[in-house]
């Protein structure tokens, strides 16, 4: 499918972006709003909180890790009340309705599923929850419930989170996106990532140095240990073995965690016939 250009509208209520912001695309129904929990009571009067919807709780896990919460509410306002008084963890909302009465309770508990579903796919937040029950509809109200929910995808990310984005979709260009790039050396270090939008995936099947050169900086180091304490590296033999993929800011950054070393990622990253990353950009 070809893609095609959205005009998003974002509005400042307050005119800071520490306050409400509304989120609307040309020629939909819904509207989108994000506010600082702390906040949440002094708009709770607006329409927008007085509707039935789906929202997103945003916050830090145990272990500082990106964490969320999906939920729906008949009236979005009275929900995130609740939330204030019994979840400690979020300190953010992000939450969808509609600007008629387009919504109703069979459809936010099936956008609430779908939305579930789609976090727990993309793998960027933690969700500590049940799987909602999905509503039973028809064909046609699912396949208008589709369109919602992808213009609530595209939302959430405008409004700063990607919670519900593959890392898949984020590769940089259509040239580069049947295209695995590797890093290795002789020792038997074997990277394959590509590039993206966030910087550089880094896939799992990933075979690292666990012998660390003394040109790699402390900042390295401290991150190979965290994500060994998490399970994202794993020992096979003599090397570190990556279970998920793995976002870096930077090609380099990818090939010194690969290759434990200080190391220029647009020259280490090569494809299958040697052709380095540095070509491509």
């Amino acid at each position: 499918m070809i893609p095609f250009g959205k005009t998003i509208r974002l509005f400042l209520v307050d005119g800071t972006a520490n306050g409400l912001t509304t989120a609307e695309l040309s020629n939909w129904t819904g509207i989108g709003v994000k506010v600082p929990r702390i906040k949440v009571k002094d708009y709770g009067s607006r329409f927008e909180f007085q509707k039935p919807g789906v929202y997103i709780l945003i916050g830090k896990g145990d272990n500082n890790e990106d964490a969320a919460y999906i939920g729906e509410a008949e009236v979005i306002f009275e929900r995130l009340v609740h939330h204030i008084a019994n979840k400690d963890f979020w300190n953010e909302v992000i939450f969808f309705g509609s600007k008629d009465k387009y919504l109703n309770k069979a459809s936010v508990r099936y956008l609430e599923n779908r939305l579930h579903d789609l976090a727990t796919k993309a793998g960027r937040f933690k969700l500590d929850q049940n799987i909602p029950t999905r509503s039973e509809l028809s064909e046609a109200e699912q396949a208008e419930l589709e369109e919602f929910l992808a213009n609530i995808k595209v939302l959430t990310a405008t409004l700063g989170h990607k919670i519900f984005e593959l890392l898949e979709e984020t590769v940089e260009t259509a040239s580069l996106k049947e295209q695995t790039f590797y890093c290795q050396n002789i020792a038997g270090a074997k990277g394959l990532g590509s590039p993206s939008t966030e910087g550089f995936i880094l896939f799992p099947g990933s075979l690292l140095m666990i012998k660390e050169q003394g040109s790699l900086t402390p900042s390295f180091k401290a991150e190979r240990k965290k994500m060994l304490l998490e399970g994202t590296l794993i020992i096979q033999g003599e090397f570190y073995f990556l279970t998920k993929n793995y976002v870096l800011s930077s090609s380099s950054r990818a090939a010194s965690l690969t290759l434990a070393r200080s190391a220029s990622g647009p020259l280490e990253w090569k494809t299958e016939v040697g052709v380095p990353l540095k070509a491509f950009e």
